[in-house]
């Protein structure tokens, strides 16, 4: 039995805050987990823009609703799940993902939530659990199956480590530099390749 566990955002689809960055010029929602270890922080800081600039959550969900998933990214996950279960361990919330999730066939997505005002405003984060990712990868292998993880981001370095397998997709230089001795794949093919490998 094995379960392949992905990183959402930059391995299946664009980041979400640097598409929201870009339409809204806002250069400092460009940080992203690739650059910040601590999520928490990560997010305080990204609030306190939003709260700045008058911005609530249906004007992140108005870009997310634009968004596709990255070029050949369906077609891998289709392809990967006719051949073992996979699931999506992401740090986004609920709020940001159903657009996204539709547009790749509905896979499993663990992911967490927002705490919205009534009138929209983003007020904080409610986590599902901390070290959701790592905890995740334990618990299915408490239940014997033998596991995969990927991502591109320092909040994914856990989960690969622990899993029986895994790999780094299209990281950031700081990342490679700093886990020389993951193996990093830039293209679909050969990811779900290696991974199909990992997988006897």
């Amino acid at each position: 039995m094995t379960i392949v566990a992905l990183d959402l955002e930059g391995v299946l689809v664009p980041e979400i805050w640097i598409s929201f960055a870009e339409k809204t010029g806002l250069d400092e929602l460009k940080r992203t987990t690739r650059d910040e270890p601590d999520y928490r922080k990560l997010m305080k800081y990204r609030i306190d823009i939003l709260k700045r600039e008058g911005l609530k959550l249906k004007d992140i969900q108005d870009v997310i609703s634009t968004m596709d998933p990255l070029d050949g990214a369906k077609e891998f996950l289709d392809k990967l799940r006719e051949e073992t279960q996979v699931v999506i361990l992401s740090d986004t919330f609920v709020e940001f993902a159903k657009p996204l999730m539709k547009k790749l066939s509905w896979p499993t997505i663990f992911s967490n939530s927002l705490v919205v005002s009534d009138d929209g405003e983003i007020l904080d984060i409610r986590m599902r659990q901390e070290e959701g990712k790592m905890n995740a990868i334990k618990a299915f292998s408490s239940m014997g199956f033998k596991t995969f993880a990927a991502g591109d981001s320092y909040n994914d370095l856990k989960m690969i480590r622990l899993a029986d397998n895994g790999c780094l997709f299209r990281a950031p230089k700081n990342i490679l530099e700093e886990n020389g001795d993951l193996k990093i794949f830039e293209e679909y093919d050969d990811f779900f390749s290696y991974i199909k490998g990992c997988l006897v």
